[in-house]
């Protein structure tokens, strides 16, 4: 009985490798990509997956030698208890040690291109984030290309973009931590109360894609959705100039009632 549960133990990685390999295939990978530095991220990610995934197959193959090999049933002979090897323990310390360093290393570019402000592309915010609960608020410039002034355009939870196009997001809280997710962009950073960051990447499909809250901020965190849609810039200017339309019309109709 015991060499069964040995097998059994045995199909965890089988199966887990299985399912990996298969993901691709079955539309149950990573979302698509649309960034124009997103194969940095996806190639960072299956470098890692590639590393952890021997290591996970090694130990589980050790594990089940184990307990195949030293099945209670067919080791009659008693259980000894040694200290242990003070060699053995500075291995397994140094390799893990020594893996981590070479993966914070290796990442080192990946993090500085979509992370460190210079190299942020030296434009102008394309439009401001703001996440508070349950929603998100963007705020573009208007026609005097100036944020947080009288003719800014205000959406909720409906991003417009260009596509092609360098974008420079500036990103804040207004009460609890958030994320800033862009499956499709590849684009993930927390927002947190008090600080404005910024965000920047470039589409390189037109298409709508979803913006998630990556950091549970509240009993509404699975509703705090949105989407982006990227476009050509004749589109979006377009489409920045009817909300500013309608705005407009809305700001003159309250102004009309109040008189």
């Amino acid at each position: 009985m015991n060499k069964f549960w040995s097998l059994l133990f045995l199909l965890v990685p089988i199966l887990g490798v299985a399912c990996f390999m298969l993901a691709p295939y079955l539309n149950s990978w990573l979302p698509l990509d649309v960034s124009e530095h997103g194969h940095t991220i996806d190639h960072l990610f299956m470098f890692i997956l590639w590393l952890t995934g021997a290591v996970f197959i090694a130990t589980e193959c050790v594990l089940f030698w184990f307990m195949w090999r030293y099945d209670a049933r067919s080791n009659a002979e008693p259980v000894k208890f040694t200290h242990g090897s003070h060699s053995l323990e500075v291995v397994w310390t140094i390799l893990p040690a020594a893996t981590l360093l070479f993966i914070a290393i290796y990442q080192m570019e990946a993090w500085a291109g979509a992370k460190l402000g210079s190299r942020a592309p030296n434009i102008p915010p394309t439009v401001e984030v703001t996440g508070r609960q349950f929603e998100w608020r963007f705020r573009y410039p208007g026609n005097d290309g100036v944020l947080h002034t009288p003719d800014d355009i205000h959406q909720v939870n409906d991003l417009h973009l260009p596509v092609n196009e360098d974008v420079l997001l500036v990103i804040k809280s207004e009460d609890v931590l958030h994320s800033f997710f862009l499956p499709n962009l590849r684009v993930k950073q927390d927002l947190v109360p008090g600080m404005r960051q910024a965000v920047w990447f470039k589409s390189l499909e037109t298409g709508k894609f979803d913006i998630v809250c990556a950091e549970l901020c509240g009993w509404g965190h699975y509703k705090m959705k949105g989407q982006v849609t990227f476009e050509p810039r004749a589109d979006y200017e377009a489409w920045l100039a009817e909300r500013y339309a309608e705005q407009q019309a809305t700001h003159e109709e309250t102004e009309d009632d109040e008189d």
